[in-house]
């Protein structure tokens, strides 16, 4: 189920053998466990290349069956998996499998591994790998059609809104097939297939067994891969867990109610921060529904800054703030830069911070609206595996549509925000080949495997009360819950999850209780919005402050990738440029007004490894100064001249 993360390479999908892998495995089955060779021998032995990326893992490309049920279909397509050899004496073999369905998990191998406590990879092979059809074992995707129906209305209150939501699902389902590369592939994406995929890698790498991490939809195939085979699993770890029981109405029906509950969390987090509810100038649930509900009549014409100094006209709708919404509930720095919009909307009537919150979640070019394509993402896979694990009644696409609209009337009739999530998989009605297999597995007991199952109060994706009904069934379980907290726990920097996943992997040490809670929050600290104008500040250090702030959490800055030039338009006029660096994040500054009356032009960098953020700038408005700011930690120093006067400012925060 969505929990809405490389180079790609053309899948080979042909009609060949696949004896080199067999002939290893034959070999693995046939020499004593004892014999096994050192993990670098046996990555050559398969070929490991470096993976792309100036990545520290080795790739290893198996060819594996397309079907793995039909052994008379000989069709093999090819799986890439990234290892990185312990550096220390082995303990075994770590697998991680990352969410979606539909992120490449080689993008993230390497920054995931950098959270783990060192002892980790140098007890452990760390291992990832792009689930079949996706990044480096397939590179499937639609972003150009998944763009256009993320923009659609997807609610179902009216017959209108029921035919819009019909129509943008089947033209979805029809252009995202036609934009893949290979559509033969995708009746064969679904998790009972891809898990098989791990299966003959655990062979390959000769280990009886081994350890296995899945986050969100992770935990979906880590329990099928436990149920299909769960005497190869040495320990497990679901973290932001799906329950595997629940048919695709059901699970959305919960998701649906976590999404409208997490925005309600946050906004009352909100409204019980001072500097927040004084920045939205009234109560802020209030103004979210206020807001809302003027988009529901129509939507609102806005003007959107360019970094040339100019403004274009554009348009906000009601899809646009759930997009927006649900896309920001996902962790609490998401959530307070969502309320951070929000209230420029509350008290200034300003769609900008909300427009461009947007246009990151859509991966929209903030300036052309073009498509930005994300190489860690694919709704293709996501609705390719979709479709194949979860069922939906109806004999044609036009009943199961009518049946998923039917199933929606309750539901949104409930939740009086973000019902329109319960038909995240209403384009399934019409993707090619679903499965029809409606049954769904048994709890998992997972006899004699020792299970983490972790999660979080205010995770929006996969509620909490999944992870707790599958807890509760296991042989062998151990909960851990985090009070608030993002979607998906460990490796975000809390020591409660961090110590007991470590201690469980390195020491075989279980937690001290069946039940453990680990403290959070909902939102982090509210970061109030810069005063309109510079005549608001108290002084330059005032200000230099707050324009650190509305830098650092303008949308466009705090959720770049680093990787190439980007340009901004400023919120009162002129632009600035986000420079890549190999060291800091860079930027400059053309006539670049965060607030009236207070242009800069010049240039700054920020280096998050020393907590440091400079400005070499020229200042026009209130202050005409030529000044070096610079905030190292708690010290702020501010010198230049304004004018003929020299100026030197030390300030202790």
């Amino acid at each position: 189920m969505r929990c809405p993360s490389s180079q790609f390479r053309a899948k080979r999908f042909v009609a060949i053998a696949f004896l080199p892998l067999l002939a290893l495995l034959l070999v693995a089955a046939s020499r004593p466990p004892a014999q096994r060779p050192d993990t670098a021998t046996l990555l050559a032995q398969l070929g490991g290349v470096p993976c792309p990326d100036d990545s520290a893992f080795t790739c290893v490309t198996l060819t594996v069956p397309l079907d793995h049920f039909h052994p008379a279909d000989t069709r093999t397509l090819d799986v890439v998996f990234g290892v990185l050899p312990a550096t220390g004496e082995r303990r075994g073999m770590f697998v991680t499998v990352t969410g979606g369905p539909g992120t490449t998990g080689l993008a993230y191998a390497d920054s995931y591994t950098a959270s783990f406590d060192p002892a980790i990879p140098a007890q452990f092979d760390i291992v990832f790998f792009d689930q079949r059809g996706v990044g480096q074992s397939g590179g499937l995707d639609c972003p150009q059609a998944a763009a256009v129906f993320y923009q659609a209305d997807a609610r179902g209150l009216t017959a209108a809104q029921e035919a819009a939501a019909r129509a943008a699902s089947q033209t979805f389902a029809a252009d995202c097939v036609a934009e893949v590369s290979d559509p033969d592939l995708l009746p064969f994406l679904g998790t009972d297939q891809a898990v098989e995929d791990l299966e003959l890698f655990r062979q390959a790498m000769q280990d009886e067994q081994f350890w296995l991490y899945g986050e969100s939809y992770g935990t979906q195939y880590a329990q099928t891969y436990a149920r299909a085979h769960g005497e190869h699993l040495a320990g497990l770890l679901l973290d932001g867990t799906v329950d595997l029981t629940l048919t695709g109405f059901e699970y959305y029906e919960q998701q649906a109610q976590a999404f409208a509950d997490t925005l309600t969390l946050s906004l009352q987090a909100c409204g019980g921060d001072a500097t927040c509810r004084a920045d939205l100038g009234r109560r802020p649930v209030a103004v979210y529904d206020r807001l809302a509900a003027r988009l529901a009549r129509s939507p609102v014409t806005f003007r959107f800054p360019m970094p040339e100094g100019v403004a274009q006209r554009r348009r906000f709708t009601l899809a646009d703030l759930e997009a927006v919404a649900a896309s920001q509930m996902y962790s609490q720095g998401d959530r307070m830069l969502f309320t951070r919009a929000l209230a420029a909307y509350g008290s200034r009537n300003d769609l900008v911070p909300l427009a461009r919150l947007l246009y990151v979640d859509l991966g929209l070019d903030p300036l052309t609206l073009d498509v930005i394509v994300d190489p860690t993402w694919s709704e293709a896979i996501y609705y390719g595996v979709e479709c194949q694990d979860y069922a939906y009644p109806g004999a044609t696409p036009a009943e199961r549509a009518e049946n998923y609209l039917r199933a929606g009337d309750p539901v949104e009739a409930a939740l009086p925000r973000l019902g329109s999530l319960f038909y995240g998989d209403l384009p399934c009605a019409y993707w090619p080949n679903p499965t029809t297999v409606a049954e769904r597995p048994a709890p998992l007991a997972a006899e004699g495997i020792p299970t983490l199952v972790l999660g979080a109060t205010a995770d929006p994706a996969t509620p909490v009360g999944n992870g707790i009904s599958v807890y509760e069934a296991l042989d062998d379980g151990y909960l851990i819950i985090q009070q608030g907290g993002p979607h998906v726990i460990y490796g975000r920097g809390h020591a409660c999850p961090d110590d007991l996943v470590t201690n469980f992997l390195l020491f075989d040490e279980l937690p001290a209780q069946r039940e453990t809670e680990c403290p959070g929050s909902v939102m982090d600290n509210y970061v109030p919005l810069a005063p309109r104008s510079a005549w608001q500040f108290d002084d330059l250090a005032d200000a230099f402050l707050a324009l650190e702030d509305e830098l650092y959490y303008l949308p466009e800055y705090y959720y770049w990738d680093g990787a190439e030039a980007t340009g901004v338009g400023c919120a009162r006029g002129g632009g600035l440029t986000l420079v890549p660096d190999d060291e800091v994040y860079a930027f400059t500054l053309d006539r670049c007004a965060f607030v009236r009356a207070l242009a800069l032009t010049g240039s700054g960098s920020q280096d998050p490894s020393t907590d440091t953020f400079t400005w070499d700038v020229t200042t026009t408005g209130r202050w005409a100064c030529d000044l070096h700011a610079e905030r190292i930690a708690d010290h702020l120093t501010i010198t230049g001249a304004c004018g003929d006067e020299a100026l030197e400012i030390e300030e202790d925060l």
